[in-house]
């Protein structure tokens, strides 16, 4: 396995072969490629989303401020549904297969050591930075900043600075749920009913997938959605792990990636313009079908085209950890910067920071994997070889 892949977006999920040996039961690991690629294309996907949501024009704030070109927006209404959703799935796999190699003491530390480390210390690090850049653009301390001493500042910077590491909160806590009721259910009730979810079951869960939006939404940081993300993290582990069920949704996804296609086209037309955050949007049930029929189709997708290696996706699977902590801060400042020296039209705007991102966040990362503490205080700790 690949020393610097993590568990919050990137750890290698295995297919576990049982192998007998003597008394014995041995495990043959053999990589499942395709959720490493739904990985790293979804954290692509991310950074393309606070691209386009930095200037977004639907009244969803941001730390610039800055209206863009409105036609953008649909992109940012098309994936916002899911995207996170689908992550908290595989990572929901992840978790399973984790826990056929280690104890749940080991997968906790292990998680608090690669997640939970790098999403509270990189807040003070590097996401002050975001923090920062929203002073310039709203009056965060009144109309007498200067009274405000410079500590206070930094803190208030990091508190609203969190940015992206919300993620790595949420799943930490659903780390921790999977393994007290990995403690309960000591029959493996859950694992067992898991195991018998076949398509048609599974495409009737949008109903749960709906009420659990519905529950458990932080008021003032609308991203804490604990109640559909950690339910979303429950089916990783207890349904999409099934390898039965993943070649059922695989023989039916162009179907599927249809449905999904028109179902997400019919959305954007329905809430373009509007907050698609706004907890009246994120409670739809027409909103819930849509994310739940889309996260269905991209596994069974995945699972039937991108089943596949090179050196290029070694290397997004290796760093998607890092692209995902690292992206928004790095493109909040530059953003920042670029808009306020220079003075062109907007679509150029959107040209050269995504140019300049391109450029520095592949750089940046390279030289914090070579700095000894700071890489492990904003990456998390390497996973260990075995």
């Amino acid at each position: 396995m690949d020393e610097n892949e993590k568990l919050a977006v990137g750890e290698a999920v295995n297919e576990e072969a049982p192998a007998e040996n003597g008394s014995e039961i041995k495990t043959e690991v053999k990589r499942l490629d395709y959720l490493d690629n739904i990985r790293w294309i979804t954290v692509l996907i991310v950074i393309v989303y606070h691209l386009f949501y930095s200037f977004n024009c639907s009244g969803v704030i941001n730390n610039l401020g800055i209206r863009g070109i409105p036609c953008f927006d649909a992109f940012l209404s098309f994936v916002y549904p899911w995207f996170m959703c689908l992550l908290f799935v595989v990572s929901g796999v992840s978790a399973r297969y984790a826990l056929t190699k280690r104890s749940s003491k080991e997968f906790i530390k292990d998680r608090a050591k690669r997640i939970l480390l790098p999403s509270v210390t990189g807040i003070f690090l590097i996401g002050w930075t975001s923090g920062w850049v929203t002073s310039q653009h709203t009056q965060m301390f009144g109309e007498n900043p200067a009274s405000v001493p410079a500590v206070i500042k930094y803190f208030v910077y990091c508190i609203t600075g969190i940015g992206p590491l919300w993620y790595c909160h949420v799943l930490f806590i659903g780390s921790l749920l999977i393994v007290l009721l990995k403690a309960i259910d000591r029959k493996k009730i859950l694992e067992k009913l898991g195991s018998k979810v076949n398509l048609f079951v599974l495409l009737l869960f949008f109903l749960p997938v709906w009420g659990s939006a519905q529950i458990l939404n932080a008021h003032y940081v609308a991203v804490y959605r604990f109640g559909i993300y950690l339910f979303m993290i429950l089916l990783g582990y207890y349904v999409f792990s099934n390898k039965k069920l993943i070649a059922s949704i695989a023989e039916n996804s162009i179907a599927l990636i249809i449905v999904a296609a028109v179902s997400g086209a019919l959305f954007v037309i329905r809430y373009y313009g509007y907050n698609y955050t706004s907890q009246e949007v994120l409670r739809d049930l027409f909103t819930n079908s849509y994310l739940w029929v889309t996260v269905i189709a991209i596994m069974g997708f995945a699972s039937r085209f991108l089943n596949k290696k090179n050196k290029f996706t070694q290397y997004m699977t290796k760093n998607n950890f890092n692209y995902y902590v690292l992206h928004y801060p790095l493109l909040v400042l530059i953003a920042h910067f670029e808009t306020k020296l220079l003075k062109i039209p907007m679509a150029f705007d959107y040209i050269i920071i995504a140019a300049v991102l391109a450029l520095l966040l592949p750089f940046a990362i390279e030289i914090i994997k070579r700095i000894p503490v700071v890489k492990t205080l904003i990456f998390g700790a390497e996973k260990k070889q075995k």
